[in-house]
């Protein structure tokens, strides 16, 4: 509540009526309704308005009526603002005749279906008046609220993220945003209603969809978004997404059997319809370097296997199962995804990184290349590479022509490592090495730097990125020929730069070096 500058000025109010039964009114907003002197609302150039349709009873003959009558809707106009011109136009001047009631020591009571800081017109009073007068916004229950109640579901529950878009949003934007969260309401439906099934239906999210129509007045209807018919559908109306815990502890999940160590032979084939498996990339650390569609599909994963690190990593979701594994067992673990996704479920197998990168997408296409498993579908899912992690934390030493090489010897012999290091290296690309070194892998960044030192100059920048996006990052700059060994270990990321790479120390005091390979390269 703003101070009141002139005892002579009326108080401005903001009145939330909620979202549309007037019996959902608050005591508070019938009284603020009964004190005012003036009551404003707005409609289009109909002249009907929802607005004071719900707060009817409580008006007045003596109370001043202000009609706030929108000059445009939908329609276009030829005002030389355009839409927004004309509409800003339209705030200006309503607020100036509210104005003029306050100044003349007259209350003014602003109606507003809902709650009135929730996608409603009055915002556009508030801001233009309540530093001016003494004001009072009254909070209304919102259609968000009010159609999770008609439809009689739990919107949100326990660590679970709700997200209300507006219908007006791309549908790009909109399916990349209902794809990476929990619950969510799309509001503003109407003439949008076409992009927002097509968003929900791209982010797999259709079928758990439902429709809610005028929540609490008349002529109120509830559905399933998928079977609404798009020309049937007015503005005022929503899709929800519900709470995904309700249907994952509900009466129905109870009754699944428990999570197995393995799948039982005889289940296989048994469940009807196949499921499938989507190898999902992590990013290289925590939440942050995670992708809307990959979070969006660790969410809606009824199974979630993975290296016991990189499961550990991913929220616990009730009803999820969860099986981690030790880091050797690759096949293994994507065959017995792949089993999982033939008794029908949705497995999600999880990997650090980008899954196609030195990691589990190759692993579960091989096994699912086989007989048994041709038909269970696979997708992939990217992530933030480690590569390009470190490299943007360094600058941009991968700006030109760069190569990716694994220094571990586990899955290939040393002589075809060193083999391809000096034909990168004689071809003059930078170098991104990943798994340089491990408890029983001490040797092999001393032989690579060697190798590369028979192409490379020693002043060569090499950024050693430890960690990075974790709580133990690290990234440093040092020279091809000052590389140590000890000083590498199985967390830290390797980018050795080209005759090209150039490193800069940058910033205020000594500064920090600055790692970057030009797009140009010289002409022989």
């Amino acid at each position: 509540m703003s101070e009141q500058q002139s005892p002579a000025t009326g108080r401005l109010y903001g009145v939330g009526l909620g979202p549309g039964d007037p019996s959902l009114m608050t005591l508070r907003a019938v009284e603020c309704i009964a004190a005012a002197d003036v009551v404003a609302y707005h409609s289009a150039r109909h002249g009907r308005s929802i607005a004071r349709s719900i707060a009817e009873r409580h008006l007045r003959a003596d109370h001043i009526e202000e009609p706030l009558v929108y000059p445009v809707t939908t329609e276009t106009t030829d005002h030389p603002g355009g839409y927004k011109g004309a509409m800003e136009e339209f705030y200006e001047e309503a607020a100036a005749r509210l104005a003029a009631h306050l100044d003349a020591g007259r209350s003014v009571a602003v109606l507003a279906e809902g709650d009135p800081l929730f996608y409603s017109s009055y915002m556009h009073m508030h801001k233009r008046l309540s530093h001016r007068y003494p004001t009072e916004v009254v909070p209304g229950v919102t259609s968000v609220s009010a159609a999770a109640a008609r439809l009689g579901e739990p919107l949100v529950e326990g660590e679970e993220v709700l997200t209300v878009l507006p219908g007006t949003l791309p549908e790009e934007e909109l399916a990349a945003r209902l794809a990476s969260t929990d619950s969510a309401v799309v509001m503003k439906l109407g003439r949008t209603f076409p992009a927002v099934r097509g968003a929900l239906e791209r982010s797999g999210r259709l079928p758990e969809a439902r429709y809610v129509e005028r929540a609490t007045m008349a002529g109120e209807r509830t559905g399933r978004v998928a079977e609404v018919d798009p020309e049937s559908v007015p503005y005022f109306s929503v899709a929800v997404l519900p709470s995904r815990v309700a249907v994952a502890t509900g009466p129905a999940a109870a009754e699944e059997p428990a999570a197995a160590e393995e799948p039982a032979a005889a289940d296989i084939g048994e469940a009807g319809e196949a499921g499938e498996v989507v190898v999902v990339g992590l990013g290289p650390a925590g939440p942050r370097w995670l992708t809307p569609e990959a979070r969006g599909e660790l969410a809606a994963a009824q199974d979630l296997v993975g290296y016991t690190t990189y499961v550990d990593r991913v929220p616990v979701r009730p009803g999820q199962r969860r099986h981690a594994s030790d880091n050797k067992v690759e096949s293994e673990r994507a065959e017995f995804a792949l089993d999982l996704a033939r008794q029908g479920r949705r497995v999600a197998v999880v990997s650090s990184g980008d899954p196609g990168v030195f990691a589990m997408a190759s692993a579960v296409l091989e096994v699912a290349s086989e007989g048994p498993y041709r038909d269970i579908p696979v997708r992939i899912v990217p992530g933030m590479t480690a590569a390009h992690a470190a490299a943007a934390r360094a600058g941009a030493p991968l700006g030109h022509d760069y190569a990716v090489v694994s220094l571990s010897d586990r899955l290939k012999p040393w002589e075809v490592i060193a083999e391809r290091l000096r034909a990168a290296a004689a071809a003059d690309l930078v170098l991104a090495l990943y798994n340089p070194g491990s408890r029983s892998r001490v040797w092999q960044v001393g032989k690579a730097r060697d190798l590369l030192l028979e192409h490379r100059s020693p002043d060569t920048p090499v950024v050693l990125g430890r960690d990075v996006g974790g709580p133990e990052e690290s990234v440093r700059v040092v020279r091809l020929g000052e590389l140590v060994p000890e000083e590498v270990d199985m967390r830290t990321l390797l980018i050795v730069g080209s005759t090209q790479t150039r490193a800069v120390r940058r910033g205020p005091g000594e500064g920090t070096d600055v790692v970057w390979t030009p797009r140009r390269y010289p002409e022989r």
